[in-house]
């Protein structure tokens, strides 16, 4: 019987010819990575395990990146607390402030991932390297903790749902559309410890940016990973990033799949997601003119603080006045994004539009800073989650939707076609 593309990849890191959706394993891990809230817990535990140190100083990454800069005494903490860890046990890949980024924005653009790997992480949205021909995959502090003392971890093997991507998108369509919308078709729970494999020849119309995006929100639909196959992108933003050793696999022709989707790109609308799941989505065309008010449009996170958003928004903004009723943040994904937008323009347009730029950092994504809405607000958000309180008050509501939309409705105060600007 043949293996999908995840299955393969399990199989070869557990050091076995094949393995079967269900069968339970041990596999090499490639990364094992944390951030300023989940490390901490996973030190705890490590440090019971009795270990002098972990596996692969090579192998480990720790990214502060939630609540830093440290916005207040007990995030300072947390960030000491594993600065001090990172630098007894020598690991190579801790990123402090100044170097740091969003982790995923970040771990792609410091080449710790390539094809192939096995990579787990104490951040459900670990899953954003499936863009890149990987198995990666959010676990638990605990499940880090033993990930760092022993460079391996236990995983029962996905089964997987296929999407056929046909098409090219329009305009205004990015990945961060097409995501959202297959969430709406399968919902939060369509792919419930699956693995989503994309494929098909649409495939090669959507950056790297936009794969990246779509890996990172497979979550959202329940999944265990979502996976790209390596192609011509892949492998040139690989060889621009990193230099380690990679290996594509490839699913076999049989290899089985609980569902097939086929999906044309050309037919997708620029899509967003109503409170409060990422499920609740509504194209643009099925919202009023003016039928949601917004207070706060936050463009950036893991899923869109990369280079293409931002020059998406910028396009949108520039020459312009974001409405005068609200407040637009822009988070670029990491330093070096930051910078790039710098040098281009980017933040010079966007600023002049009315928007503020922040540091790289999760901050609002999570309810956590730089951006926390009150009872009875909304905000257009390109982050990935839209549950009750998760940008701040019970009482407030978050929008999903691509930075196109979001840039859109920066102008207008209400969730607008970018279309029609």
């Amino acid at each position: 019987m043949g293996m999908t593309m995840t299955q393969k990849i399990l199989a070869a890191h557990a050091g076995l010819e094949s393995v079967v959706a269900g069968q339970l394993i041990e596999a090499k891990l490639d990364l094992v990575l944390g951030n300023d809230i989940t490390s901490p817990v996973a030190v705890k535990e490590f440090n019971k395990i009795g270990c002098d140190c972990v596996f692969d100083k090579s192998k480990v990454a720790i990214v502060p990146d939630h609540f830093t800069p440290n916005k207040d005494i007990k995030a300072a903490e947390q960030c000491k607390f594993i600065r001090e860890f990172a630098k007894e046990k020598e690991i190579e890949n801790y990123f402090e402030v100044g170097q740091m980024g969003i982790e995923h924005a970040l771990i792609p653009e410091k080449g710790l991932v390539v094809p192939g790997d096995v990579v787990i992480g104490a951040d459900s949205h670990t899953c954003t390297y499936g863009a890149l021909g990987a198995f990666s995959t959010g676990i638990g502090s605990t499940d880090m903790a033993a990930g760092m003392a022993t460079g391996k971890a236990w995983f029962k093997v996905p089964s997987a749902l296929k999407f056929v991507l046909t098409g090219t998108p329009s305009k205004h369509v990015s990945g961060k559309d097409v995501i959202l919308h297959i969430i709406g078709m399968i919902g939060v729970d369509g792919a419930l410890y699956k693995s989503m494999e994309f494929v098909g020849e649409g495939i090669k119309n959507l950056s790297m940016d936009s794969r990246l995006c779509m890996a990172n929100m497979a979550i959202e639909a329940g999944a265990k990973n979502g996976i790209f196959p390596v192609d011509e992108k892949t492998l040139e933003f690989v060889k621009e990033h990193s230099t380690k050793p990679y290996t594509v696999y490839e699913a076999d022709e049989d290899a089985e799949y609980d569902a097939v989707y086929e999906i044309d790109l050309a037919k997708i609308r620029p899509t967003v997601a109503f409170p409060h799941l990422p499920e609740n989505t509504k194209t643009i065309d099925e919202i009023g003119v003016q039928e949601v008010k917004i207070d706060q449009v936050v463009i950036g996170s893991c899923t869109n603080g990369r280079m293409e958003d931002l020059r998406i928004a910028r396009d949108i903004l520039k020459g312009k006045k974001v409405c005068q009723d609200i407040r637009v943040i822009v988070f670029p994904g990491t330093q070096k994004i930051y910078l790039q937008a710098l040098e281009e323009g980017i933040i010079k347009d966007i600023v002049e539009a009315g928007a503020v730029f922040s540091t790289p950092t999760c901050g609002p994504c999570l309810g956590g800073h730089m951006g926390i809405l009150a009872a009875g607000e909304r905000a257009v958000s390109t982050t990935n989650r839209n549950f009750v309180g998760r940008m701040g008050h019970v009482d407030s509501e978050v929008y999903l939707a691509s930075p196109a939309v979001a840039a859109a409705s920066a102008l207008t105060g209400y969730i607008t076609n970018p279309e029609t600007l």
